[in-house]
């Protein structure tokens, strides 16, 4: 087959912020503690437990969902608002209980709309779980010292069970130097090295996953969609989606291949793949033609395409043409409505996942 040819770029949630005001920023691993809820009412009593495999049933079954064409939508928006109930329960047990609230710390540095944006929703989805939300704003002309002041107190206070450091940073900050004084234990967002490392190695487990990898395959999960022997494709390998999604798809026994811009004949590739996690920040770049019949397709890109038609000038597309996905794919997620819900989740499950660690609560 010809080499196809096409840029990528990083389509993790910083990134995506910065092409207009929306933002979206876990996967079920045997040491993540997640809730087993069925898809309509609580357990009694609600617990974490450790789960080697996917054992809750789906949220809904695959079949039970079309669209116009043949694919089945994965509702993220659906599987989110269940996770949130799911964190609210937690959170209210953990209070009574031991009259400890999870709380998230975040910094933000500028004034960047975008940005702004995403914290004020991360604000709105913690009050709504019962989660406090602490944050600190940066003037843009912060000195990298100050921000790493403010790092080192959320890291003292016992309050505060998550921290994170909303991304871009100003231009004149070194981003490595800021996220690594995040306290491991703190870091929700899953960025630390020695979590990233964490993840790569066989036998060891990381404290946290970051949000938008584990979204992905929480959402597999969810839908009951198996994993073990399967093939699948990652395209793109930032160190915020595409890697770690990668490194996650491995841990559930996939047999993984990551697609990049060096990457000869990605079509034919990705044309091979039983799942396809797309995260590259180019809109419809993935053509039916690339799909295998049948295949289940996770969209995590998040573009702006002009519309005339919008009110907006503008409307939001995936990496995936969907149209065409949906005539071919047995099940994918919308854009917008799939991925993008469940980051903001997973960061209210890892900051709950904290606090319960930290305080030793079951």
């Amino acid at each position: 087959m010809a080499s196809s040819s096409f840029l990528f770029t990083d389509t993790s949630p910083s990134s995506a912020s910065r092409l207009l005001h929306l933002r979206h920023r876990h996967a079920v691993l045997p040491f993540v503690r997640t809730l087993r809820v069925g898809p309509t009412q609580f357990p009694t009593p609600l617990r974490f437990s450790l789960l080697t495999s996917p054992s809750r049933p789906p949220l809904l079954p695959l079949a039970s969902l079309t669209t116009e064409a043949s694919a089945k939508v994965i509702d993220g928006k659906s599987v989110a608002k269940q996770i949130r109930d799911e964190v609210t329960a937690e959170v209210s047990r953990m209070k009574e209980a031991i009259g400890v609230t999870p709380g998230l710390a975040v910094i933000l540095i500028g004034d960047r709309k975008d940005s702004a944006t995403y914290v004020r929703n991360k604000k709105k989805a913690c009050d709504s779980v019962g989660i406090i939300s602490l944050e600190a704003n940066l003037p843009e002309d912060s000195t990298e010292q100050e921000v790493l002041n403010y790092i080192s107190r959320f890291n003292d206070d016992p309050s505060v069970h998550g921290i994170l450091v909303q991304l871009p940073l100003p231009k004149h900050m070194n981003e490595q130097t800021i996220l690594n004084a995040v306290r491991i234990e703190k870091d929700v967002d899953g960025f630390h090295p020695l979590n990233i490392g964490r993840l790569a190695m066989r036998g060891r487990e990381p404290l946290f996953v970051p949000c938008t990898p584990k979204g992905c395959i929480e959402l597999l999960h969810r839908y009951g969609v198996p994993i073990k022997g399967k093939r699948a494709v990652v395209i793109g390998r930032s160190n915020i989606v595409g890697m770690p999604a990668a490194l996650l798809l491995q841990r559930e026994d996939a047999t993984v291949t990551i697609v990049h811009s060096r990457t000869s004949n990605p079509e034919e590739i990705t044309s091979q793949a039983d799942i396809i996690i797309s995260a590259v920040g180019q809109p419809n770049m993935v053509r039916g033609s690339w799909i295998k019949p049948g295949a289940v397709i996770i969209d995590v890109g998040i573009n702006p395409v002009e519309d005339s038609n919008d009110s907006r000038g503008y409307r939001l597309v995936g990496d995936v043409c969907y149209e065409e996905a949906s005539k071919v794919a047995s099940a994918v997620t919308p854009v917008p409505g799939g991925v993008g819900p469940m980051t903001i989740a997973m960061l209210l499950q890892n900051t709950l996942i904290s606090a319960k660690r930290i305080h030793n609560f079951e």
